[in-house]
């Protein structure tokens, strides 16, 4: 039970730090205009390591995600690369882009919040 232990501590601090690596390639060595704001909300490592689903944010609407995605999957290839420079792995992970739907979530359910909220004030 031990070694499950380590192996998941291991693929956890291996997907922070291919997290904390992506933030800033996006962020500073990718020069496609079509990635507007991004944030990697999260990183998920596959337990061999040959996977990584890289779950991202993206401030815009529909067209500006699909455009976004799109230009992470043709530098996929050059993030792979600067990946396996920065982080000392035998094989770098093969990136899978997601997009993150709690961040979403999360302000459908704040909105609908502050609405009820609203409408108790004004029954008062």
């Amino acid at each position: 039970m031990r070694w499950i232990d380590m192996g998941n501590i291991r693929t956890n601090r291996v997907g922070e730090q291919i997290k904390k690596e992506l933030s800033q390639i996006i962020q500073r060595e990718i020069k496609d205009p079509r990635i507007g704001f991004v944030t990697v909300t999260g990183v998920e490592v596959s337990g061999d390591l040959s996977q990584a689903k890289v779950f991202i944010s993206v401030l815009g609407g529909e067209e500006q995600r699909g455009d976004t995605l799109k230009a992470l999957e043709k530098a996929k290839g050059f993030m792979r690369t600067e990946i396996g420079r920065r982080v000392r792995l035998r094989h770098t992970p093969d990136l899978l882009f997601k997009f993150d739907e709690s961040v979403e979530y999360g302000s459908r359910i704040e909105s609908l919040l502050t609405k009820i909220k609203e409408e108790e004030e004004e029954k008062e």
